[in-house]
């Protein structure tokens, strides 16, 4: 061996190996005044650095108990890269953390993300960031750092993930889920966006079935493309539900309707004594999930447990309070109905009446 270079030149450089340090830093430059409109008290660094810092007490918390939470997006991700359309999926990285921290009673703080590529393009690099941006505004969280990592040989071209890491904080004495829930207890549903971010190879094996193009007119939302009508993103409930915690002591416990639906996700929070007694016919269900249902074949149990079927929140709550707490999410501009009770468990964790109308 005598070290000569393999290329007949005096060497490579990391640019010809597939990594642009140069655009790297060019996404620096177009993200940072989308980082800074995400400024919130304990959060007013830049990007840029090693880390990113938070001042808790400059957030005014007293006896505070951190809560962190991570999540991705899932495969929605390869509809909005089949589409071409780049902007929305930040929301949904940030709602799927947030949403999480918020089900324990603790407000969100800040953000970082992960945003990993094959070969990076600046501008659909600035795109993902202004959503997530946009997610961090609705949660009234920092976005204080990330990474961005152009990795050559591990993604296809055009192909991307994300990932998301939020740490929130609540007072010690208002952690959820609240240690008094009990029977006849009163269950809220907030009625989500569409799909939200899960259940979506589902959702694209359907898509398969139709043979419709993410560009054709959606059936179940006329005048929007049907990539845009499943890119919705996901709702945040940050905010309405804060206001709803901090109103009064009526919120005994809350459950983020994800990936295992009611069934999964609701048990989570209740005792072992109890059960969700829910009754379907209550839900209004969104076209969307009737449409997926229709072409799919999907049976009702099956799509309560990929899909959220029209009910991204449950909140569990006193009875005598139960009309103040769905007054007070009404006026945040939340659509509330009443899911059902609380019940003593005999078998399963969620128990159904009424009719899903899909």
């Amino acid at each position: 061996m005598t070290g000569k270079p393999l290329t007949g030149k005096n060497g490579l450089t990391y640019a010809e190996a597939g990594v642009d340090i140069d655009a790297g830093n060019l996404l620096v430059e177009k993200i940072k005044p989308l980082v800074r409109s995400t400024r919130r008290p304990g959060a007013d660094g830049e990007i840029g650095g090693f880390g990113g810092l938070f001042d808790l007490k400059a957030a005014g918390f007293t006896d505070p108990v951190l809560v962190a939470a991570n999540d991705g997006v899932g495969t929605k991700l390869k509809i909005a890269i089949d589409a071409g359309r780049h902007d929305t999926v930040g929301i949904d990285l940030v709602a799927m953390c947030v949403n999480d921290l918020v089900v324990q009673g603790a407000e969100p703080l800040f953000f970082l993300d992960y945003f990993a590529t094959g070969k990076l393009d600046p501008d659909q690099g600035a795109a993902i960031v202004a959503g997530i941006a946009d997610g961090c505004r609705q949660a009234g969280c920092a976005l204080i750092g990330g990474e961005t990592a152009e990795m050559p040989g591990m993604y296809r071209d055009g192909d991307y993930d994300l990932a998301g890491f939020a740490v929130g904080a609540a007072e010690r004495n208002r952690l959820l889920p609240a240690g008094d829930i009990a029977d006849g207890d009163v269950i809220l549903g907030l009625s989500s966006s569409g799909v939200h971010s899960n259940g979506f190879s589902l959702v694209r094996r359907i898509v398969d079935l139709s043979g419709l193009g993410w560009d054709a007119d959606a059936p179940f939302a006329p005048g929007t493309t049907l990539g845009a009508a499943l890119l919705t993103p996901t709702r945040i409930y940050v905010k309405p539900l804060l206001a709803a915690i901090r109103a009064g002591d009526g919120i005994k416990a809350l459950a983020h309707i994800t990936g295992g639906g009611f069934p999964d996700n609701i048990p989570r929070v209740l005792p072992a004594e109890l059960a969700a007694e829910i009754d379907l016919s209550a839900i209004d269900v969104p076209p969307v999930f009737s449409w997926l249902a229709r072409i799919g074949g999907v049976e009702r149990d099956e799509m309560l447990r990929t899909f959220n079927c029209g009910i991204g929140m449950i909140v569990v709550v006193s009875p005598e309070h139960a009309a103040k707490v769905a007054a007070v999410l009404a006026a945040e501009g939340e659509k509330v109905v009443t899911l059902g009770q609380m019940i003593p468990r005999a078998d399963a964790g969620v128990v159904y009446h009424g009719t899903l109308a899909l």
